[in-house]
């Protein structure tokens, strides 16, 4: 655990981040901070500041929109995301892509795991990689580890498109991009998925664009 002085600093920068106003600004592809990773949350911002930063990434959230933010997309450096999913979307589309409504989340110090061998791909995005979207394979199945905003344990396994965005937003807390696990040939425009690509799955989009899916 660091010292008061070590904290400063951090504290310092996402007080001077949120005094600047709501909704933050989310950091683009390309910026370092999105590719150093994350140090743990062990009290870094105090409970005030903390309450304060985790409502900054839930407004910033729901403005972009999105259904996750992970603190690096702000410009901090701690091992802090959220979560929030009303899955406004076909019953079709729910049923293939497993989405379901979340609450909103805060992961703290989050980790997870596969469970089983099950795999699933669909098209993916991100707030920090903007007007794109490509095909990731992940895990369909995984057990999330940490914590809440209270301090409480966190242990539970996510299915379907939640364990998609937990894995996207933990990603994030270790310097990775849904990219660096995407299938470079499925790589779409925001456009050309609106024209083409709006499909449940993505096996009509990887037989024109000839890349495999799992």
């Amino acid at each position: 655990m660091g010292t008061p002085s070590d904290r400063a600093p951090l504290a310092e920068r996402v007080g001077q981040l949120l005094d600047g106003g709501l909704p933050l600004p989310i950091v683009a592809a390309g910026d370092p901070v999105l590719r150093q990773g994350t140090e743990p949350y062990d009290g870094q911002l105090g409970p005030t500041l903390l309450a304060r930063f985790v409502e900054a990434l839930r407004v910033t959230m729901r403005a972009a929109p999105g259904v996750g933010l992970a603190a690096p997309q702000v410009g901090v450096e701690l091992r802090i995301a959220v979560i929030e999913d009303p899955a406004p979307v076909p019953e079709e589309v729910r049923l293939v892509r497993g989405r379901v409504p979340q609450p909103f989340r805060v992961l703290v110090n989050p980790s997870y795991e596969p469970v089983g061998d099950a795999r699933a791909a669909f098209f993916e995005g991100c707030l920090s990689v903007p007007g794109w979207q490509a095909v990731v394979a992940r895990p369909a199945e995984v057990r999330l580890t940490g914590q809440d905003e209270h301090g409480r344990a966190l242990d539970e396994v996510f299915t379907g498109w939640p364990a998609r965005i937990v894995q996207h937003e933990t990603d994030h807390l270790d310097g990775v991009l849904y990219l660096d696990r995407a299938e470079p040939r499925s790589l779409a425009s925001n456009l050309a998925m609106a024209e083409r690509w709006g499909q449940p799955t993505p096996h009509e989009a990887a037989r024109a664009l000839g890349f495999e899916l799992p």
